[in-house]
């Protein structure tokens, strides 16, 4: 692992032998980081039923426009196996943080990697960094984890995490992101519009006053 560790396609096309490497792209900072860093051939958004769905995705496609990366967008709702900020229910008695829920990085790796077998890529990137250790399905060994199990079936797709190891700040300052673009970013957990009250619209705002000094 280097560093640490139903659809609608828009892709481009790339010889399927060449090692495609694909990002799940949320619209949230450190994937839009990690997309202006890394410049993946593919990326995947996936809408599981998550409040800000709508503009997650609306943000994901604007990246991936600038930047001339491939897109998909797979539509798996099951909204009511959520819990907490991001379903719109009371966190389940299990959160450990208020938007916990259950076995979501799991669900995504398997949703995107079905996708990005069939788009030939064979490096699906996680954007998740050192913040997200406050739950279990952010930790490296989590992630080491699931590269070994998806990289021993058909298609050997590996799974990385290459911010494991960094904070958003560090991510950020590292990808050269410009402030125009991460300005796309969609943190809020609780809708498409920004509430101003959750973790993610926090963090969202501590991260910028960190990197450019604003209030």
């Amino acid at each position: 692992m280097p560093d640490g560790i139903g659809s609608r396609d828009r892709h481009l096309p790339f010889d399927l032998g060449d090692g495609m490497k694909g990002l799940l792209l949320s619209g949230g900072m450190d994937s839009i980081a990690l997309a202006w860093w890394l410049r993946p051939e593919q990326a995947i958004t996936v809408d599981y039923g998550q409040l800000a769905a709508i503009a997650e995705t609306r943000t994901s496609r604007q990246v991936c426009e600038e930047l001339g990366i491939g897109h998909t967008v797979i539509e798996a709702r099951c909204p009511e196996l959520g819990s907490g900020d991001m379903a719109g229910d009371a966190p389940h008695q299990l959160a450990p943080v208020p938007e916990w829920w259950p076995f979501r990085n799991q669900l995504l790796a398997t949703l995107a990697g079905m996708k990005a077998v069939q788009l030939g890529v064979t490096e699906l990137i996680f954007g998740a960094v050192r913040g997200d250790g406050s739950h279990a399905d952010g930790l490296p060994r989590f992630f080491e984890d699931l590269d070994r199990l998806m990289s021993g079936q058909e298609g050997g797709l590996n799974v990385t995490a290459p911010a494991i190891g960094m904070s958003t700040e560090e991510l950020i300052v590292k990808s050269k992101v410009p402030r125009s673009v991460l300005a796309w970013a969609h943190s809020c957990h609780r809708g498409d519009l920004a509430c101003g009250d959750c973790r993610g619209c926090y963090k969202n705002a501590e991260v910028i006053a960190n990197v450019y000094g604003d209030l």
